[in-house]
């Protein structure tokens, strides 16, 4: 008798829908994506080429006044938005495509689903980026020497920086996967996740209010820059304080991507 046969007699499923294999599923898609690779491989080059680039033609005038780890990581500013579309196209696509349907097929329970990709997603996220940060550093360093903005990875803060910038940015990836899933539109997602991320903020910190000003430091890029200062500002959010803001912001969109989940149909 065969497998089949044998749990169609029983009344049990030849094959289970566990949560260590909708990971594997989630991981497979996400590796088999053109897109992928290339946002990947954009984030790297550009974050490294623009540290680099910086370093080199930095004349040593100290007019920046900037925290060197932000200074080098400067183009981090790219990844915030490649990554974004990263975690957008993981949900958002789907529902362009059309492969959501067989995707929910697979896995009826649907919120599995949305962890694993968030799972995945934060993962690849933070060990590309903390791998990134970690070349850019140094490179950038090596022209560096003798400036303002000359530091070692051992120097205080440096590399709790780096490696917050990576934490901060998978979080971000998170945010706009979130985003992607109740929007269902790789644009609308985008508009929302630039809205949010870029323009809000500046917008608010026009407004004359003090509680503006306290509230604008844990939206998420002001947060970002928290996180990645080796000793940041007396205007800017504790680095602790600035993760916690972030995992909030990230945790709220996954929650209202889980109600859409469930409430909407495919």
């Amino acid at each position: 008798m065969t497998a089949t046969t044998t749990a169609a007699a029983t009344g049990t499923p030849a094959y289970r829908v566990t949560a260590a294999r909708v990971l594997r599923s989630e991981w497979h898609k996400l590796w088999t994506l053109r897109s992928t690779w290339i946002n990947l491989a954009a984030t790297t080059v550009l974050t490294l080429g623009m540290g680099a680039g910086i370093s080199a033609a930095y004349d040593g005038s100290g007019e920046g006044g900037l925290d060197p780890v932000l200074f080098v990581l400067l183009g981090t500013q790219f990844a915030t938005v490649n990554l974004a579309v990263l975690g957008i196209l993981a949900t958002a696509g789907e529902y362009a495509t059309g492969q959501i349907r067989a995707t929910m097929t697979a896995v009826p329970r649907r919120l599995p689903v949305l962890w694993s990709k968030a799972a995945v997603l934060a993962a690849v996220a933070f060990v590309l980026s903390l791998w990134t940060n970690l070349l850019t550093f140094p490179l950038a360093q090596s022209f560096l020497t003798g400036t303002d903005q000359a530091a070692a990875l051992g120097d205080p803060g440096v590399l709790r920086g780096l490696a917050g910038n990576a934490a901060g940015l998978a979080l971000l990836t998170v945010l706009a996967l979130g985003l992607g899933a109740v929007a269902r539109s790789v644009p609308l997602a985008a508009g929302a996740y630039i809205g949010l991320v870029m323009i809000v903020p500046e917008v608010l910190r026009m407004l004359p209010y003090g509680v503006v000003d306290d509230a604008v430091r844990y939206f998420p890029s002001k947060a970002l820059e928290s996180l990645t200062a080796a000793q940041p500002g007396p205007d800017a959010a504790a680095p602790g304080a600035a993760l916690l803001a972030l995992t909030l912001w990230a945790a709220a969109s996954l929650a209202a991507a889980a109600v859409t989940l469930r409430r909407r149909d495919v």
